[in-house]
């Protein structure tokens, strides 16, 4: 155990004084902060208003101009397709069987493709001015209409969860689909970035030699599992500095208001807008929080995050042991191992939409899928969608396979590290992992 422990030591600092690891760690998150701004940005500047003018003879409009977002829609009778762009407008809209619109539908006519926020502004503005067309046409007061679509507006439904002894909590499914969809990519990426770096380093010392004089002091299976929990060591240290720092940039945006800025000289309505915005993140963030179990999502989060580690980091291990220089080659043997990573995720969005179905309960408890499949489920609760003997057979299931895992891979390893010049093949593989 002491010699183990000597090679994670040796593992974890290495690697965490390397540049790479720093540059890394401290500049994603603000990479990501930067590209977020950068997409709002073009967004927000990206947005264009069109002018769009229509005839109506069913006396449908009742204004002479309309604004929604993304386009302008004015009453113009002397516009017509000869001269609608000169006047200044994107387009020209007819009503049926007026002018040149020989049809019973509403024709725009324009040189271009509208986006598809324009396209939707045109059909409700058309499609609002033809429901109070038709209340006008009734006798029905107009407002009544109005004062229908305002409280249907305000209408909510909210889910609640009977857990034990009777107690209500508030459910919310679209925050267990993202919860869950974010909390399995994370794990499906850092199986992939962390196993592959297991792999390159074997890689490394096999090619360097480095190995040779390593095992003649330390028995392989140490070697290999220092390597394994040193870089999984590595990859804890990373995801809690990242932690920390999107905490610290999401805090520290207040500071960056100049202190001599008055609050009263605001725009109200600007001001107004901001406090029911932060009043509507406020009240998220207590939805988020109450909607779903997040103690016992950090736990398995970690757990899962761990132990799938564990598992695949093995496998990465064994093929970087056995094979030479060549990419080509780690790649062939990669393909097997990468496989059922991918099928994971293909299996998680399935499951994340149908968290009860068949194909996604048996998916979380096989130890080939469950780190990504069971983060998934998890958020839409523990026991109601997830039963209790479910996930305890997962985690069972997948400390299992971590420890089956290892011993053929440990067995591989042996074989293959002090292994030169030849090309294995999986069946090779095989005989060296059940050799006696």
């Amino acid at each position: 155990m002491k010699k183990i422990w000597l090679i994670i030591q040796r593992e974890y600092i290495t690697r965490v004084r390397n540049k790479t690891f720093l540059l890394s760690t401290f500049l994603t998150p603000l990479l990501f902060a930067g590209v977020f701004a950068i997409i709002i940005f073009i967004t927000v500047k990206g947005q264009t208003t069109d002018r769009v003018a229509f005839r109506d003879n069913t006396g449908i409009f009742q204004e002479q101009e309309y604004k929604r977002t993304g386009v302008v829609f004015i009453s113009d009778p002397e516009a017509d397709t000869s001269n609608y762009l000169s006047k200044g407008y994107s387009a020209i809209v007819y009503a049926p069987n007026f002018g040149i619109n020989n049809t019973d539908k509403w024709q725009v006519y324009s040189k271009k493709n509208f986006g598809l926020i324009q396209s939707e502004a045109i059909r409700d503005i058309i499609r609002n001015e033809y429901e109070r067309y038709v209340f006008r046409e009734q006798g029905i007061d107009v407002s009544l209409l109005d004062s229908v679509k305002k409280a249907s507006g305000s209408l909510s439904v909210e889910t609640a969860i009977i857990g034990q002894g009777e107690e209500i909590k508030k459910g919310n499914s679209g925050i267990a689909y993202g919860v869950g969809y974010a909390a399995s990519f994370l794990i499906y990426i850092t199986l992939f970035i962390y196993g592959s770096m297991v792999m390159r380093g074997v890689m490394e010392e096999k090619t360097n030699r480095i190995a040779e004089v390593v095992v003649s002091s330390v028995k392989p299976f140490q070697l290999m599992m220092g390597k394994i929990l040193g870089i999984g060591a590595v990859g804890l240290t990373q995801f809690v500095l990242w932690i920390m720092l999107m905490f610290l940039l999401s805090t520290g945006v207040g500071f960056l208001i100049p202190s001599d800025v008055d609050p009263e000289t605001l725009n109200s309505a600007m001001a107004q807008a901001n406090e029911s915005t932060r009043m509507a993140a406020i009240s998220g963030i207590k939805d988020a929080v109450g909607a779903v179990n997040v103690p016992l999502l950090v736990v398995c989060f970690l757990f899962y995050f761990l132990f799938g580690y564990l598992f695949y980091a093995a496998l990465f291990a064994a093929v970087g042991s056995a094979v030479n220089e060549d990419p080509q080659d780690a790649q062939s043997l990669m393909f097997p191992i990468t496989m059922p990573i991918v099928l994971a995720i293909v299996i998680m969005i399935n499951a994340i939409t149908n968290p009860e179905s068949p194909m996604a309960v048996w998916s979380s408890i096989i130890p080939f899928f469950s780190p990504i499949v069971m983060m998934a489920r998890l958020p839409f609760g523990v026991p109601g969608t997830v039963a209790y003997w479910e996930l305890a057979l997962s985690m069972v299931m997948l400390v299992v396979g971590f420890l089956v895992t290892t011993w053929l891979s440990a067995k591989i390893y042996r074989t293959g590290i002090l292994m030169y010049g030849k090309k294995p093949t999986w069946k090779e593989l095989l005989k060296w992992a059940f050799r006696k």
